[in-house]
């Protein structure tokens, strides 16, 4: 397909049609001020695109967004004051294109760059990134960076996604509303710098890491069928450390206004994934190896994947002269003395864990003086990122522990320790792998962390390095790891001695194990991970997720969206193209031409909030009721999940309304009478017993006894804790009660046991159990049927889809009713709220084809909120039902027909 790109906003805001072409025109320059832009230049020399003959062929095209641009900008040194602008070769977004192939996909980057840019320079600097880099630079107010990145990105979200919690002003920041304002505020320029270059129909927008966590929402109320896709580079915290954020709900909601979220371990999406079910109350699933989130009908994708290194890039470097020289500096400075180098890579931060590893190996060397001048750790502490009193601690704590270390086990010529806390290039970094016999990687809370994979391949060297360390070329490599337990990197290297980092004698216990392994064992160890290395670079990491984010995206064009809600809570429906909100006017028109209506409604989350404490009827709702049922051209039914008991209670002054009771296991019409009435409830017995057991351990649980049915709740549970329990639950049932004329089943926060025998309208239907066989996550009875008369036989056709009872059993039972009294409806209106109503809105639905309702009838099936639904209709609330019904009765009332 062919991307193309709005040539101007302007079209957009005035609603006109926008011109489209692939970079027919030059991208339009970046607002220097949110809300304000230059003018747009026509010159078709200034094309993107400089080379015509690609130019011409079609691509796919995907936007890569985060924080910073994978570019490195210098002013020139001939005092001119003009940049000097290079690819970041050391930038995972650079990589991340360079796995892609250029031949297969066409990249642009949106991001600030690390240098501050002055305003009259930033048009010029913009015209050049985007015609030589493809780069389309976010131009931020210093204040404005500085509130946004430096203030809530690292002093609040930072911490919090690491573990950290706020507790006093000195362990990380308090939550500040005008920084998150900040967040939002530069989220939403992001978006705005975006919509300058975005074609939506065809390109793919990938967000990264959680600078820009609010920005899909941005996005998503531009475009409803935007392809969006987020990756969260930082850990996700659980959801006790998460639920802490004011700003919690907000933050869930824009990611999942992306098509697809992805993270680097499990760890991290079952934390993501427990927060959605805590905090908004969201369910789901897995289908075929795929995770995904129901959401306001449409399913976000969850994709778990570990990132990779550039493995071209690495090689490269290993090849490189300065490498080779390096490397022979390092070996005369370590080998050539007989000592064993330890290699520690770290940012300094608190997190990291450098201070623990340093405790680890003074610990070492007490426990084992044997390795007193022996063994060095170099450790390469990498500038820290962010600003603030921490990282001043972290350095003054790392800097006393070293010179203490070294004091106490330090001799003439020799440190234990040895710290590099100046800027590394990248070639001498990967000496240091080169030479080291074990890297150790301690890190308290860490995303990923790819030290460990750059080490590895380092250790892989190449022939000339093989002939410096004096190896021969088949000589097997080897490598020693020794990891935290809470970095992303840990699931994928399990050839690694893992350790927790809080636990010092275990750390210098796992250290002494690396230097004492066996060589045939490191190299083990050592090809392991290679292979797993090697083959899961940065490309295939690229390349599976937009592979996953195309599919997800595949049925955008098949859904009708609605956007709904306000700031950061908006959110986008996605629905069935022919669904569509029941119109009043329609419905009232329809209602006075017919003659003969079929009335159906759900209670509970229909005519009653789910909410209201008090589910009885109000005397305005049983008015409304009596007024349809004294229609002498209405039938009205009102079927609900309750007992007789309680339905006959409160609508007993309803004398004309047609009950169902217990999902319709009991009719009224003039007299309550057994559809499927029950010989034996000994099942009860052995089934209570089993669910008070549950029902003691499972804080929040109730049980339910219905006449026909036991149902066991736990709404008001703990989601997890109470998901785990109905799934014991359904196991422990099925078990007891596999000899017993019963059905257990899972529903939305229940487990249910009712009976599966069978006697309909007087013809009996002996059976004789064969065993039991499951399908579809439910045990099924195997049963063999004899029929006393071929009419039970044609009974049983036409009820073997409600093996057990079901609303819709409710529907065809009434309308076969219409149909004997020679009463086809013209006039079918249905309305429910949840899973059991779908039964009635597909009987009503097939039926229309079938004799039972009036040729050209007009049939409502309306479901109350927009939702994937059976129905063809919705309505938004139960105000909006009470609101239809009031006015459907007053008809009645005006046309005499009461």
């Amino acid at each position: 397909m062919v991307s193309r790109s709005y040539s101007n906003l302007l079209e957009l805001a005035s609603g006109e049609s926008p011109s489209f072409g692939r970079m027919s025109r030059r991208i339009p320059r970046i607002m220097t001020v949110a809300g304000i832009m230059s003018d747009i230049d026509d010159d078709p020399s200034e094309s993107v695109c400089s080379d015509p003959s690609s130019s011409s062929i079609p691509k796919d095209r995907i936007i890569i967004v985060a924080n910073q641009l994978p570019i490195r900008a210098q002013r020139k040194s001939d005092g001119s004051k003009s940049w000097i602008f290079s690819w970041d070769e050391n930038s995972l977004l650079l990589q991340l294109k360079d796995g892609l192939g250029d031949d297969e996909i066409e990249v642009i980057y949106v991001g600030c760059l690390k240098e501050e840019v002055h305003p009259n320079e930033q048009d010029e600097v913009s015209q050049i990134l985007l015609e030589t880099f493809k780069c389309v630079p976010t131009f931020l107010p210093p204040d404005l960076f500085s509130r946004y990145y430096h203030g809530f990105c690292k002093q609040q979200l930072w911490p919090l996604f690491h573990y950290m919690l706020p507790l006093s002003p000195d362990l990380g920041g308090r939550f500040n509303r005008s920084l998150w304002q900040a967040y939002v505020s530069v989220n939403k320029i992001f978006a705005d710098r975006i919509m300058e270059v975005i074609n939506p129909e065809d390109d793919f927008v990938w967000v990264h890491d959680y600078h820009l966590m609010a920005l899909p929402t941005f996005l998503r109320k531009r475009f409803n069928k935007v392809k969006l896709g987020f990756f969260l580079h930082s850990p996700f915290p659980s959801s006790e450390i998460y639920k802490t954020l004011p700003i919690r709900e907000e933050l869930l909601r824009a990611l999942l206004n992306s098509d697809l979220i992805g993270f680097h371990t499990f760890d991290y999406a079952r934390h993501f994934l427990s927060c959605c079910s805590r905090m908004l109350g969201l369910s789901y699933e897995s289908k075929r190896g795929y995770i995904g989130i129901e959401y306001c009908g449409r399913t976000v994708s969850i994709k778990i994947l570990p990132v990779g290194i550039h493995m071209g890039q690495l090689q490269s470097v290993l090849s490189l002269p300065e490498t080779e020289a390096k490397v022979k500096e390092l070996i005369k400075q370590f080998s050539d003395q007989d000592r064993i180098m330890l290699l520690g890579v770290d940012d300094m931060d608190i997190f990291k864990g450098i201070s623990l590893k340093l405790l680890a190996m003074e610990q070492l060397l007490m426990q084992h003086p044997e390795w007193q001048g022996k063994i060095v750790l170099v450790q390469i502490a990498n500038p820290a990122r962010g600003k603030g009193k921490d990282v001043k601690e972290v350095q003054a704590e790392t800097h006393a522990a070293v010179k203490r270390i070294n004091e106490t086990f330090g001799k003439p010529g020799y440190d234990p320790i040895v710290l590099i806390d100046a800027p590394l290039k990248f070639y001498e970094k990967v000496a240091y792998y080169v030479v080291a016999e074990c890297c150790l990687v301690t890190a308290v809370r860490d995303g990923m962390n790819l030290i460990p994979y750059e080490y590895i391949i380092s250790r892989q060297g190449n022939d000339r390095l093989n002939k410096l360390l004096g190896q021969e070329p088949s000589t097997p490599k080897k490598s020693m790891l020794v990891i935290s337990e809470f970095i992303g990197c840990s699931p994928s290297l399990s050839g690694a001695i893992r350790v927790n980092p809080w636990n010092i004698d275990a750390v210098a216990d796992a250290m002494d194990f690396a230097l004492e392994m066996a060589e045939p064992e490191k190299q083990l160890r050592h090809e392991k991970h290679y292979r797993y290395v090697s083959t899961h670079d940065v490309g295939y990491w690229a390349r599976s997720f937009l592979q996953d984010l195309e599919r997800t995206c595949r049925d955008h064009s098949r859904r009708r969206c609605w956007g709904i809600g306000f700031g950061l809570s908006f959110r986008v429906v996605a629905l069935d193209p022919n669904f569509k909100k029941l119109s009043m006017e329609r419905i009232v028109s329809a209602y006075k031409r017919t003659t003969t209506r079929a009335i159906l409604l759900d209670y509970d989350g229909t005519l009653m909030p789910q909410a209201s404490i008090d589910k009885s009827p109000s005397s305005k709702s049983i008015d409304i009721i009596n007024n349809l049922c004294r229609d002498k051209n209405n039938m009205v039914f009102l079927v609900s999940a309750r007992s007789r008991n309680t339905v006959d209670e409160w609508f007993s002054e309803c004398e004309k309304l047609g009950l169902a009771a217990e999902h319709g296991y009991f009719l009224r019409d003039a007299e309550w009478e057994t559809r499927v009435p029950v010989a034996d409830t000994t099942w009860k017995q052995i089934a209570e017993p089993v669910m008070q057991l549950y029902t003691e351990t499972t804080d929040g649980s109730t049980i339910e006894d219905k006449e026909t049915s036991l149902v066991w709740c736990y709404e008001d549970a703990d989601p997890d804790f109470g998901s785990c329990q109905a799934k014991e639950l359904l196991d422990h049932l099925e078990s007891v009660l596999a000899n017993e004329p019963v059905t257990v089943k899972s529903g939305q926060n229940i487990v249910e046991v009712k009976p599966q025998n069978l006697r309909i309208d007087g013809r009996h239907l002996e059976r004789k159990r064969l065993g039991k066989s499951r399908r579809n996550g439910e045990n099924m009875h195997l049963v063999k049927f004899r029929f006393s008369s071929p009419g039970s036989f044609l009974f049983y056709l036409e009820f073997c889809n409600f093996l057990g009872v079901s609303k819709g059993l409710v529907a065809k039972r009434l309308l076969s009713i219409m149909q004997e009294n020679e009463m086809s409806p013209d006039f079918v209106l249905c309305i429910g709220d949840d899973r059991s109503d779908e039964d009635m809105f597909e009987v009503i639905t097939t039926s229309m084809a079938g004799p039972s309702i009036a040729e050209n009838a007009e049939v409502f099936a309306c479901t109350v909120g927009r939702k994937p639904s059976k129905a063809k209709y919705y309505l938004d609330d139960t105000a909006e039902i009470v609101r239809l019904m009031q006015g459907l009765a007053s008809v009645s009332e005006q046309t005499g027909t009461v």
